[in-house]
């Protein structure tokens, strides 16, 4: 019984161990069908990168052997001025066409300009008449052809095109135009793969790869002929190629371009022998479940008792969580519905704040109306009293017929009412409630803010400088609010220069980093050290009492910050201060 029983025992051991072999050879085969076939959708994504490269430029060599330069300086090799000429056109092209090199050669393979004629490794003076592309096109074809080159060293893809005499294509043949094109990219973008990938010539020979240590290597032996024939066109200078002792395992291989080359591509083994050793390993771990699942029949019944009393269990449980969901859900209805009461709160009150922000932007304005209005009614009472000494005149000159004399003077009253009447619309523009968001043209509110504030400054016997932009600075906003922004800051520099020895504001506008700034400057004693951090609070004032609320800089902020802007002020190392009004441009309107 014991020997039967042990060999059983020793049966099911040798099953499991050949079920356990078997998953291991089905994953390693599954495993490497899928990362062939993964690597083949790899170099189909490749593939036509590296063809549009090789095509790109096909036909740049034809091109240039339209070029009255290449002609004139192949039917004169030894004018130095022809050469100097293409020598420079051919390294404008080369930049402009971002390739390795353009270079001529004559019938006889010697290099006459190049792209590089002014590099120490330069082709001019080289013969180029033994490489393969050379030969093609001498014969009036085109030619193709990849190699290390043999003056700088570096490798590349040569295209090569004849040139005719005059440019006409199917004439004589009198040189030929080649283009080096470098696939050194291609290989920095395969390093990121963790499979070999690999560029072969129709011989089998590796010259591009993400492993180093495989280029230069063949896929296969190569005979004698092969070798000679790299030896004459000299296509792998300074290597010799032996056979790569990896070439035969696994691979996809993909033909690509006009020379016969193949994209090749190695799946990683590695991958494949774990993915075949977690079969074998998923096999065991069932066979072990299995053997497990045996031994816990016995054992069936008692758990099945212990899941009745689990599910008895879980069945009170989930009575008594209702219970607290449906608490829980009670007092998150009674903090949503009082969350909604605040929320309409904070709406009312955040309408109260923007109605009284508002009103207050309104006074101030308003308030800056009536310190402008001493100024204003100089401004006002000057062309009233030029109207009726005018009229008086125009009247005279009627008496006494003299017509001509009373046109002119009835034109001086037209031009004192029109000066009257712009001061007023200024003033109905500026006083309005200004809620219009539209392109506003800050030289333009320079321009109208100053207006106001024209007779002040004569007043005060102070000047306004006022610089003028290369281009209109525009800007998205409200264009009466700014003018009171302007409005202020200027009065402020002319309060300011008050009682200095030089009595002068400047405006300048300028543009930086995407932002229009209006910067005010003034010759007065600038920002006492004290009053710097208080500067844009409201109430906080230096002026004496009754002649400001301290509102006028916090309201101007308020305004510059409602419209994505800045408002901030600093001293001028010679003295006085300067205001900077930073707004986001809109480039919408300032596209001239």
């Amino acid at each position: 019984m014991r020997l039967n029983k042990s060999l059983l025992i020793a049966m099911a051991a040798l099953v499991a161990a050949a079920i356990v072999a078997g998953a291991f050879v089905l994953g390693m085969h599954r495993a490497r069908e899928d990362a062939l076939e993964q690597g083949r959708r790899q170099l189909q994504l490749m593939a036509p990168d590296l063809q549009s490269v090789l095509e790109r430029f096909e036909t740049l060599p034809f091109v240039l052997g339209q070029q009255p330069d290449l002609t004139h300086a192949l039917a004169h090799p030894i004018d130095p001025d022809a050469i100097d000429r293409l020598n420079r056109t051919l390294k404008t092209i080369q930049q402009q066409a971002k390739v390795g090199a353009l270079y001529l050669m004559d019938t006889s393979g010697l290099t006459l300009g190049a792209s590089n004629w002014d590099q120490p490794l330069g082709f001019v003076g080289a013969n180029y008449s033994y490489r393969p592309y050379f030969r093609e096109a001498i014969r009036g074809r085109a030619g193709r052809f990849y190699g290390i080159g043999t003056s700088t060293g570096e490798p590349g893809y040569f295209i090569a095109q004849p040139v005719f005499r005059n440019g006409i294509s199917g004439g004589r043949i009198i040189g030929v135009i080649a283009v080096k094109i470098g696939l050194a990219d291609f290989e920095a973008n395969w390093q990121s793969s963790e499979e070999p990938i690999v560029l072969a010539d129709p011989h089998g020979v590796i010259f591009l790869s993400n492993r180093p240590e495989w280029k230069y290597h063949s896929l296969g032996p190569l005979d004698a002929n092969t070798l000679a024939g790299f030896a004459q066109t000299q296509q792998y200078l300074g290597k010799t190629i032996t056979q790569l002792k990896d070439a035969g395992a696994p691979h996809v291989t993909l033909p690509l371009g006009r020379l016969g080359w193949q994209l090749m591509l190695y799946p990683n083994q590695s991958r494949v022998l774990r993915n075949g050793a977690g079969w074998a390993l998923g096999a065991a771990l069932l066979l072990a479940c299995g053997g497990v699942s045996a031994w816990a029949l016995h054992q069936r019944r008692r758990r099945l008792e212990e899941r009745l009393a689990s599910r008895e269990a879980l069945h009170q449980a989930a009575q008594e969580l209702d219970r607290r969901i449906a608490e829980r859900t009670e007092q998150l209805s009674d903090t949503n519905r009082h969350l909604e009461q605040k929320y309409a709160k904070l709406q009312e009150t955040s309408q109260l704040l923007r109605t009284t922000q508002n009103e207050l932007v309104q006074a101030g304005k308003l308030a800056m109306l009536g310190q402008m209005a001493a100024g204003v009614t100089h401004e006002l009472n000057q062309p009233l009293a030029a109207i009726r000494a005018f009229a008086d005149n125009a009247r005279t000159f009627l008496q006494r017929g003299q017509v001509d004399q009373a046109a002119g003077n009835l034109g001086h009253i037209s031009d004192a009412s029109a000066r009257m009447g712009a001061i007023i619309a200024q003033l109905k523009g500026f006083a309005r409630k200004g809620e219009t968001i539209d392109s506003v043209d800050l030289e333009r509110s320079v321009r109208a803010s100053s207006f106001l504030l024209e007779s002040e400054f004569r007043r005060r016997d102070a000047t306004l400088d006022i610089a003028t932009p290369d281009r209109p600075l525009v800007v998205c906003g409200d264009a009466v609010r700014i003018e009171q922004v302007l409005i202020n800051l200027l009065r402020n520099g002319l309060d300011a220069v008050e009682g200095a020895p030089v009595r002068r504001v400047s405006v300048q506008l300028r543009r930086d980093d995407g932002h229009a700034v209006v910067s005010i400057l003034d010759t007065g004693s600038g920002i006492p050290q004290d009053v710097a951090p208080h500067l844009f609070e409201p109430f906080y004032t230096t002026k004496p009492s009754g002649q400001g609320l301290g509102l006028g800089l916090a309201i101007s902020s308020s305004i510059v910050q409602a419209m994505n802007g800045q408002l901030t002020a600093h001293n001028l190392p010679d003295g006085g201060a300067q205001f900077d009004v930073r707004l986001p441009l809109n480039h919408e309107g300032d596209k001239t």
